[in-house]
């Protein structure tokens, strides 16, 4: 038998945001909900997250808990251009290909013009 379900005191941003993903996807809230909850009960069951952080006096995250800081994406460009190189020696890019095709059949074409009005 379907059971009810309540959640008391969720914050204005978080129900906006409910509400604008029900309309993204055609639903209700009640049914976005709904659906929100199927996909949940049917995940398998995840170890729970340590809710408490261990701390440095100075406020900053200890140990393999601290997030990687930021790092500007031309470094991790560069550092991915070390694995994945960019090597034009492959032969021609498709674009070259293309106009080259072009090219050879607009040369035709006036040879054949110039052919017929001979």
């Amino acid at each position: 038998m379907p059971v009810n379900l309540s959640i008391k005191g969720v914050p204005d941003p978080i129900a906006d945001g409910l509400r604008a993903r029900a309309a993204r996807n055609h639903r209700s809230l009640q049914r976005e909900l709904l659906a929100i909850v199927e996909v949940a009960a049917m995940m398998p069951e995840v170890p729970p997250r340590r809710t408490s952080i261990p701390l440095y006096g100075n406020g900053t995250m200890a140990g393999a808990d601290a997030p990687e800081p930021l790092r500007p994406i031309e470094e991790i460009l560069d550092e991915l251009r070390k694995f994945f190189p960019r090597t034009r020696n492959r032969g021609p890019s498709s674009t070259e290909i293309i106009r080259k095709m072009r090219d050879d059949r607009s040369a035709e074409a006036l040879k054949r013009e110039v052919r017929r009005n001979k």
